[in-house]
């Protein structure tokens, strides 16, 4: 049985997927995994939301609103957010005046965000991430219903792999003693 190792060298990102998706259930179980991680006083400042349908119409309005984009062109944002049937929008939700700092909060957040691609990418699925200018504007943070103590992070979009499977990987591997030091 493959191990975690293995699970991360095979990652792929997959930029087109089919119109198959996780179901409810299965997003739930991939987010209880993908949420036990190192967390500084276990504050757990992070939450999924998912969009499927409608939603993600929401996410492309949000999106065009903040470019201030009108007619037509509200319409090409909302395409482009339904690249995937699956989008999950990563949220990092702030414990105010915590000894935790927010850089510390927005890295257990984006933890959370790469256990989840890792997770759905182990199990078959295609997944994206995907950010941009706009996403922490006020429209966008009103599209997703966000807090006072909340901002987003990017989003996860998923779906189907298509037959034609995953391409092998590109770039390679990285080179460790570029990244890897000793004191």
């Amino acid at each position: 049985m493959p191990g975690v190792r293995e699970a991360m060298l095979a990652r792929r990102s997959s930029s087109r997927v089919t119109d198959a998706a996780p179901s409810p259930a299965q997003v739930a179980a991939a987010v209880e995994a993908a949420g036990q991680l190192a967390d500084h006083s276990g504050l757990r400042p992070w939450r999924v939301i998912e969009l499927r349908a409608d939603g993600i119409s929401r996410l492309g309005r949000g999106l065009a609103e903040a470019d201030g984009a009108k007619d037509k062109d509200v319409e090409k944002f909302v395409a482009k957010a339904h690249r995937a049937p699956l989008v999950l929008a990563i949220v990092v939700s702030y414990a105010p005046k915590h000894k935790v700092p927010k850089w510390e909060q927005e890295a257990v957040a984006a933890g959370v965000a790469h256990n989840l691609s890792l997770v759905l990418d182990d199990e078959g699925w295609g997944v994206f991430w995907r950010t941009g200018e706009h996403t922490r504007a006020k429209a966008v943070k009103k599209a997703h219903r966000l807090g006072k103590n909340e901002e987003l992070l990017g989003w996860l979009y998923v779906g189907g792999v298509p037959p034609r499977g995953r391409k092998p990987r590109g770039k390679g591997r990285i080179r460790v003693s570029e990244h890897l030091s000793t004191l």
